[in-house]
């Protein structure tokens, strides 16, 4: 990951507020992926718009691994959990400008309106690829206004080469969505399962 093209943290307030909850309701958009005691990987967490949300569907038995590059957005989103009672459910990790740094296998992903930030998204997606769990499912989405059909697309093929196959084209107000599923096989398994990220 590069922070040369990351929206600042100060701008985040202005698409991660209860208006957009109308629009992008996290509950409805992942709860049939998403299932209590699932661990989870929110890549680009911001403020915790999703992060939260996450939280709220894995319960107590599950985890939410909340990635970002500015420790601003984790710590805001901290705040935020905290005053939900859900921050012992999130484990905050910021990323380095080169790779998200986590090795924990998770059971599903999300990457919301980030992947376009990032200089080489093939990075990104084997990095995702290789905790991703055999079948294990990743929501892509880009702001529809933003990244146009044919960018969004070679995204889309750049992470079919990564192994990360369609599952299936979603519709989500004012974006271009996919759910991507890991098609490679035992890739995780050289990780250390019972490790987890921390916040840096």
């Amino acid at each position: 990951m590069s922070n040369h093209h990351v929206c600042p943290w100060w701008l985040a307030y202005t698409f991660d507020n209860q208006l957009r909850r109308l629009i992008h309701n996290p509950g409805k958009i992942l709860s049939a992926y998403v299932k209590e005691g699932m661990t989870v990987i929110d890549i680009g967490c911001g403020m915790g718009f999703f992060t939260l949300g996450l939280a709220e569907l894995v319960g107590d038995t599950g985890m939410v691994i909340a990635v970002d590059l500015q420790q601003q957005m984790l710590d805001i989103m901290v705040k935020r959990a905290t005053g939900k009672g859900l921050a012992h459910r999130i484990i905050p990790h910021r990323a380095n400008p080169t790779a998200i740094g986590v090795t924990t296998p998770v059971d599903f992903g999300l990457a919301f309106w980030m992947i376009h930030e990032v200089p080489v998204p093939a990075l990104l997606f084997k990095e995702v690829a290789a905790i991703l769990k055999p079948a294990a499912k990743l929501l892509y989405a880009e702001p529809a206004f933003h990244v146009p059909a044919g960018k969004y697309n070679d995204i889309l093929a750049v992470a079919e080469k990564t192994g990360l196959s369609m599952n299936m084209s979603l519709a989500i107000r004012f974006s271009r969505a996919a759910l991507l599923e890991n098609k490679t096989r035992g890739c995780f398994s050289g990780y250390p399962h019972s490790s987890a990220p921390t916040a840096s």
